[in-house]
């Protein structure tokens, strides 16, 4: 089948080679020319601008965009602009799942569809596949399968395709909302792993708190708090056959082994929006999600975004208590 790849990226250009691995034609086109060139070396076709790109497609047309959400929807009505009735624009980036509704309904009166792709599989999708999470009108879904079969992790072809890694979530926007929701159990998730290895980190604080800490320490009983444990080496263990063994704990474990300490990182923990849709989407239908919220808060707080709320508990508890503060020294 021939499919259009708009973004090169790191996951745009892996997505493009898992397709011309499977046997799919893809024309190539990106802002970088060079990782234009790099595609086309691998066998792809390329196309230096949209005109060209469409002008190297037989109707009816299929182009999947890889893009940042900031410019998908701009990108979109570029593209279909230059499109025709019956061809097809995928999303597979992580934009928001109300986007994919609204362009949708946009596209509609042209008789073009829309079809909204939650991808996840990060860098490693080449090897392993790529989950895929998907939304639309059934039949443009449906004859994208092949392009879907292809990106999926796979399997027995007799089986459901959720079984092998891909699913029509529903219509428009839906698998957008599913990719929403995966991201915001992400956050959870990471942070959980983040918070327990934490502690296993602090469980020698028995053995280096002195006794001009005793004040300020939290520990009443120290000697209890006295293993120095390989943190690296549990997470290795919890790999095989734990009850929380995972991709994410196996990817954990790497970065423990590359660097124990973690001192490459500064532990400015970004969010890229879905961890705040999810939130929102939370509270738009009353349910509840302590853990999924208090994720996306963390991630403010590793920015440094509560810094000055922590100053004012500081100064709350010298006016009304007398209690003066030590300072942290910094390097």
């Amino acid at each position: 089948m021939q499919i259009a790849m708009i973004g090169l990226g790191r996951m745009g250009a892996n997505m493009a080679r898992r397709l011309l691995a499977a046997g799919h034609e893809v024309v190539g086109h990106d802002v970088n020319a060079d990782n234009v060139a790099a595609l086309v070396r691998e066998g792809a076709i390329g196309a230096a601008s949209l005109d060209e790109l469409i002008a190297r497609l037989k109707p009816p047309r299929a182009v999947w965009l890889m893009l940042p959400a900031a410019i998908t929807g701009k990108a979109v009505r570029d593209l279909a602009g230059r499109l025709a009735p019956g061809d097809t624009i995928i999303d597979g980036g992580n934009s928001n799942y109300r986007d994919a509704v609204d362009l949708a309904e946009e596209l509609a009166p042209r008789g073009i569809d829309f079809v909204d792709v939650g991808t996840s599989g990060g860098v490693w999708g080449l090897e392993r596949g790529y989950c895929l999470m998907i939304g639309g009108d059934a039949g443009a879904v449906s004859r994208l399968d092949p392009i879907f079969a292809a990106l999926a992790p796979g399997g027995d072809p007799a089986r459901p395709p959720a079984e092998r890694g891909y699913l029509h979530c529903g219509p428009a926007g839906a698998g957008h909302f599913v990719k929403m929701i995966h991201n915001g159990i992400e956050y959870g998730m990471m942070a959980a792993y983040a918070e327990g290895l934490n502690i296993l980190k602090a469980a020698n604080a028995g053995a280096t708190t002195r006794m001009a800490d005793a004040e300020t320490s939290p520990l009443e009983e120290p000697r209890y708090y006295r293993y120095d444990i390989d943190v690296a080496a549990v997470t290795e263990v919890w790999r095989h056959a734990s009850v929380v063994s995972s991709w994410l704990l196996d990817l954990t474990a790497a970065a423990l082994v590359a660097d124990p300490e973690l001192a490459g990182y500064k532990g400015n923990v970004a969010d890229s929006g879905e961890g705040r849709w999810t939130v929102k989407a939370a509270i738009d239908t009353g349910v509840p999600a302590p853990v999924l919220s208090s994720a996306l808060y963390d991630r403010f707080t590793s920015r440094g975004n509560a810094d000055f709320a922590n100053k004012l508990l500081s100064a709350m508890r010298q006016a009304f208590g007398g209690h003066v503060e030590k300072h942290r020294e910094t390097n």
